[in-house]
């Protein structure tokens, strides 16, 4: 998997070009269904609109995608909109451009600025995440060790989920899996071997702002 891009929070970004506003709205899908519900959704919301065209793009990898145009001329709105997405590197999102014609004709080079446009507006008003996979450690260590591992701890790969100051201190851990034995050995060279970072559940997790988010947590045999 490596780092994937989600939508945490959807968005809505909105353009005026020659008087037609263009209001898009991005939000985060995970079946094929589901994005036709959300577009059905937003076609009835905005159902004086005079098109409400569509992009979307499900799985990791990008594996299935789909586009309209909704009434506008072939490849001026759907695709652009879809590149917008694919370029991103979001995955599991919708977006859903509405225009309100302002009588203007925008020209097929003016229709794909368009719409490609306010889908990166939509994009730019949502919160996006990076998932990775890694693992959830559990580290009880000497006050002695603190400031070392503390400084360590504070900064990337590590993200830190709580910590306990008892009579020892405890810290739980998010680590990315490809870094995990880089880590590992660092840590017991640090410590003189008094401690040994070892994994305690597999998971994928993000950062969103000051939230650690953790998904999909398997403890470890």
């Amino acid at each position: 998997m490596g780092t994937v891009k989600y939508i945490h929070e959807g968005g809505v970004g909105e353009i005026l070009e020659k008087k037609s506003r263009f209001i898009a709205t991005v939000r985060s899908v995970s079946t094929e269904e589901e994005a036709a519900a959300f577009i059905a959704e937003m076609k009835k919301k905005y159902w004086d609109a005079r098109h409400n065209c569509s992009a979307f793009v499900l799985g990791d990898n990008g594996e299935l995608t789909r586009c309209s145009d909704d009434g506008e001329p072939s490849g001026t709105a759907g695709r652009p909109m879809l590149e917008v997405l694919l370029g991103s590197g979001v995955r599991n999102v919708c977006a859903v451009v509405t225009r309100y014609f302002g009588g203007v004709l925008l020209g097929t080079g003016g229709l794909v600025r368009a719409y490609s446009d306010a889908v990166n507006a939509g994009l730019n008003n949502s919160v996006i995440i990076e998932v990775r996979e890694g693992f959830l450690c559990k580290l009880v260590i000497e006050y002695t060790d603190l400031a070392k591992l503390q400084y360590l701890f504070s900064r990337p790969p590590y993200e830190i989920r709580d910590t306990a100051y008892e009579d020892k201190v405890t810290f739980e851990l998010a680590i990315p899996a490809e870094e995990f034995e880089a880590e590992k050995k660092k840590i017991t060279e640090a410590t003189g071997g008094r401690v040994v970072l070892t994994p305690c559940a597999s998971c994928k997790f993000a950062r969103a702002g000051e939230e650690l988010l953790i998904f999909e947590e398997r403890k470890l045999p």
